[in-house]
């Protein structure tokens, strides 16, 4: 089990996009492996690999009760979300402290290169829907607070500032 120290904000490998992924590799494998135990020790719904300093398109997600079934992706791109919109509490082990209220499609089909190599296409739902999304932010060097007003924004960093 390694669980790898996150990125603190405002680290500029969390706003740089991530490089594609052509292959799934042992490197591949491990990076996915230290996501998922990185992200069960937050414990947290999901994980992208900048998170973590490794600046390749991979992530992690997991919205189980009981935390056990994550879903490894590899190049995930969103082909389609719902018009339908869902609030969710959102944080990041890389601004400790803090988190808010963000505003989401409530459905998305994504593309994505699965463990074995795969391209496969899914639908997810509610938090995991939330967590794809979320995730796909991170390795397009997007936060979760780029979401909200640039005075929100501000008052959270802020916030988060103080809190270290």
């Amino acid at each position: 089990m390694t669980v790898r120290p996150c990125l603190p904000w405002p680290d500029k490998r969390l706003r740089t996009a991530a490089a594609p992924v052509s292959e799934i590799t042992d490197q591949v494998r491990q990076v996915w492996d230290d996501l998922i135990d990185t992200m069960y020790a937050m414990p947290g719904v999901g994980m992208g690999a900048n998170q973590i300093g490794e600046m390749l398109r991979l992530i992690v997600v997991d919205a189980t009760e009981d935390g056990k079934q994550a879903i490894r992706m590899a190049n995930p791109e969103i082909l389609h979300a719902s018009v339908q919109l869902r609030e969710h509490e959102e944080a990041s082990p890389n601004l400790v402290g803090v988190s808010s209220k963000i505003s989401r499609p409530r459905a998305v089909t994504v593309r994505y290169m699965d463990h074995t190599g795969e391209t496969v296409e899914k639908d997810f739902v509610g938090l995991w829907a939330t967590s794809v999304q979320h995730q796909i932010d991170h390795i397009n060097g997007k936060m979760y607070f780029d979401h909200l007003s640039k005075t929100k924004r501000a008052m959270l960093i802020k916030k988060a500032q103080k809190h270290r």
